[in-house]
């Protein structure tokens, strides 16, 4: 289990070098706030006292930890492994030119990356009023690599539930107002997974972050039947099941020796092919009031998925899995399945064969991807002749109601005052 490590040291930054030296752009001002805006993507980098006071003593000892190595840089530490990502792709605030250098140190990454004062100061700056926050290079953007790295089930389900603890009391629960729950979810045993699930709604936790193809982490499929359990608990809470990209530890990519370019340019394939995953493994068709949001994939193929869908409707009794049911497999993806635009400025033109309530927005701070500082601007650009009601579902109204988040009405009718 352990070479899932190694399995997923992140294509994505194989080629980064790291260096001594950070250099940052000068402080950005605040963005113009044309709307109120949710965001339905953005990561945490797990600040060194995230653990601290929050498992068992008896694993103390083991529990993730942060420690500064002979050459300066910082790694984690966790049950004897070392994970060397502190600062996975936590790159805004730099050059483009330096996005390869991947951060080796907390004083490398802009301080909104860990601390959520700096954090809440930096949505300010973005015009950004809330975010729903995944974990990030330590855990797995599912808490995959908190669990599938040890041998001890038991210390594995400690430290998931000491990260949700962390963040229900010192990231999202420290405002609760901007920040929105999304928890990790124990792997190991699905019962236990959705025994958890219905504790953390209790909680406040509005989101799950699964993954988008747990077969890849050499885990039971979605078709197998093992994650029912799962999945009924998310449909009787109301909690989301964000499936976001690159949280089955691969991700598309042409053949063995192509550029990295491939990768970067595909990475939306993989939202595709687990829209399409799930959907066909009639989760959404026993369980109506499952919510499936698929994070950072984009919106550039969704309605070319939908025409394809209805066009393989004469086939059905050919293949024989959508036999006997009442909605049509395009009819479930509207009912059951959102979607999140980082950047899609020539395909939100398709929003009414999507349907304009499916679609969401995300900023991805404080990944390279990230809008921020400029997503107002950006925003403002891309939904130039929508409706008024199609710009308000689109920038906030959609995630508040998906993810069961109040916004204030001073805040609805004025981005300006928070």
């Amino acid at each position: 289990m352990k070479s899932l490590e190694s399995m997923q040291s992140e294509q994505f930054v194989k080629n980064a070098s790291t260096r001594e030296n950070t250099d940052f752009l000068p402080e950005p001002e605040s963005a113009h706030r044309h709307f109120t805006i949710i965001s339905a993507d953005d990561h945490i980098v797990e600040p060194p006292n995230t653990f601290e006071g929050r498992v068992p003593a008896k694993y103390v000892d083991q529990a993730p930890r942060v420690v500064e190595k002979d050459d300066g840089s910082e790694t984690w530490l966790y049950a004897g492994n070392e994970f060397k990502n502190v600062g996975f792709n936590a790159v805004v605030g730099r050059p483009i030119a330096d996005y390869n250098f991947e951060p080796t140190r907390f004083d490398q990454m802009r301080r909104g990356a860990w601390d959520v004062d700096a954090r809440v100061a930096d949505m300010d700056l973005d015009g950004v009023y809330a975010s729903v926050n995944f974990p990030s290079f330590l855990p797995g953007f599912c808490g995959h690599r908190l669990q599938l790295t040890v041998d001890d089930p038991d210390l594995a389900l400690a430290v998931t539930r000491a990260w949700n603890q962390w963040n229900i009391e010192a990231w999202s629960g420290a405002r609760p107002d901007r920040l929105i729950p999304c928890q990790i979810p124990f792997l190991l045993d699905a019962q236990i997974a959705a025994d958890e699930i219905r504790s953390n709604a209790d909680k406040g936790f509005k989101a799950v972050s699964f993954s988008e193809a747990p077969h890849h982490l050499g885990l039971p499929s979605i078709h197998s039947g093992y994650w029912d359990p799962v999945v009924a608990a998310c449909a009787e809470t109301g909690t989301v099941i964000n499936l976001h990209i690159g949280s089955s530890g691969s991700s598309p990519s042409t053949a063995p020796d192509a550029p990295p370019d491939t990768v970067g340019v595909l990475f939306f394939g993989y939202a595709m092919f687990a829209a399409v995953d799930w959907l066909f493994s009639l989760l959404p068709v026993r369980f109506p009031d499952l919510k499936l949001c698929l994070s950072e994939g984009g919106i550039g193929w969704v309605a070319g998925l939908l025409d394809r869908l209805d066009h393989m409707l004469p086939y059905h009794s050919m293949y024989g899995t959508w036999e006997g049911i009442d909605l049509t497999p395009a009819e479930v993806l509207q009912r059951n399945f959102w979607f999140c635009a980082v950047e899609d400025p020539s395909t939100f033109p398709t929003a009414r064969r999507i349907g304009s309530e499916n679609i969401l927005v995300e900023t991805d701070y404080p990944h390279a991807d990230s809008t921020w500082p400029s997503t107002q601007a950006k925003l403002a650009t891309t939904l130039e002749g929508f409706s008024a009601d199609d710009v308000e579902r689109f920038t906030w109204r959609n995630a508040a109601e998906l993810f069961r988040h109040d916004v204030p009405a001073r805040v609805r009718s004025d981005p300006n005052a928070y």
